[in-house]
């Protein structure tokens, strides 16, 4: 087992594409990180650069106490699992699952006791006479997930492994790669665009945009403490709604022509960063947003509802601006209702406009 320690990690390609950037990150013996962020944002060049397949331009890579940067892929002691699955057709599972142990000349013995434990764990001892194309999408995975189990790396590296699977088969594969987390007790390294993944998943979220790390930390803390808009953005389904405002002189929060009070750590936070009078956007999540009385609320349209079995989505509109928010499934509200909304001010959050931090955390 092994720690992985990203060191002011930067890769530039030849035509001048900075694709990483200054990533500082350690990854704990037998945790279980996912890498999360949209397409393009630098997560899977990362896992590339810990496996060895990409080139690093500046900075240190270590896996245990050692300098991988000069390491090859083979020598890293590590098992990529990649979206693709990756299998040789023309082989059994078995041998697909023997094929990197025989070129390391382990002993005929051991590799059949590998793979005989490996297939127990991953349910698949019916299917090591079968060829791939035998195989259904889910059983692919569980073999390829098979083939780096055997070899007993520090580091399990998966690159997007579910994107290719239905969405019942995601939830149950994710279920199987917790519990396989669990049992091996390695430490794993998860490269995902899927949000979901990341928050029912890992020990730990690194969310990446641009290249850059926006925030690590669990899940609990990513969702409720976002470090800035980006994260605020990504993380949640339906996203967190956001308006503009500023805070007054009587430290009140001003959006539109409403005027909200502020906990006292949200005002705390306004004094300390010497923030009133200043472009600010207030962030609230949907399910903190509720319908009020008209002296209690503001004023909103509903312009659409979206049912979703145990909860209804209300898209309303406040001044040309769409937002949403999370209701009862019994609630009968429908298209060009007009509504009060309230905001609970114990989960509102408050972020800078121009550089996008967050005020409080």
């Amino acid at each position: 087992m092994a720690k992985v320690r990203i060191s002011n990690i930067n890769k530039i390609y030849p035509n001048g594409f900075h694709a990483v950037k200054d990533v500082d990150l350690t990854v704990e013996d037998k945790e279980f990180m996912v890498f999360v962020g949209p397409s393009g944002c630098g997560k899977t060049t990362t896992l590339r650069m810990i496996a060895g397949l990409e080139d690093i331009t500046s900075g240190d890579m270590y896996i245990g106490d050692k300098v991988v940067n000069d390491i090859s892929p083979k020598d890293r002691n590590i098992a990529m699992v990649f979206q693709n699955y990756a299998l040789y057709p023309h082989m059994s599972v078995y041998d697909n699952m023997a094929f990197g142990l025989k070129l390391s000349k382990t002993p005929k013995g051991e590799i059949e006791e590998r793979i005989q434990k490996a297939a127990k764990i991953l349910d698949i001892e019916p299917l090591l006479k079968r060829k791939p194309k035998q195989l259904s999408g889910g059983q692919r995975q569980r073999v390829a997930l098979g083939r780096a189990i055997v070899r007993k790396p520090e580091v399990f590296l998966m690159d997007e492994p579910l994107s290719n699977l239905d969405a019942k088969l995601r939830i149950q594969m994710r279920a199987e790669l917790i519990k396989l987390h669990k049992e091996l007790e390695t430490t794993f390294i998860y490269v995902t665009h899927d949000q979901t993944e990341a928050m029912t998943m890992g020990t730990r979220i690194c969310v990446m945009n641009g290249g850059i790390v926006q925030q690590v930390a669990d899940p609990r803390t990513i969702y409720n403490a976002p470090a800035n808009l980006f994260v605020a953005g990504f993380i949640g389904a339906p996203q967190m709604n956001f308006f503009d405002g500023q805070v007054n002189d009587d430290f009140h929060l001003v959006v539109g022509n409403q005027t909200f009070k502020m906990t006292d750590s949200l005002t705390d936070a306004v004094k300390n960063k010497d923030k009133k009078n200043v472009p600010l956007v207030m962030g609230i999540r949907p399910e903190d947003i509720r319908c009020g009385e008209s002296h209690e609320g503001v004023a909103a349209t509903v312009e659409m509802t979206e049912l979703l079995g145990s909860d209804l989505n209300v898209y309303f509109k406040i001044a040309e601006k769409q937002y949403i928010m999370k209701a009862e499934a019994s609630n009968q509200m429908k298209m060009g209702d007009q509504i009060f909304v309230v905001f609970n001010p114990d989960r509102l959050h408050l972020f800078d406009k121009e550089t996008g931090e967050s005020l409080i955390y």
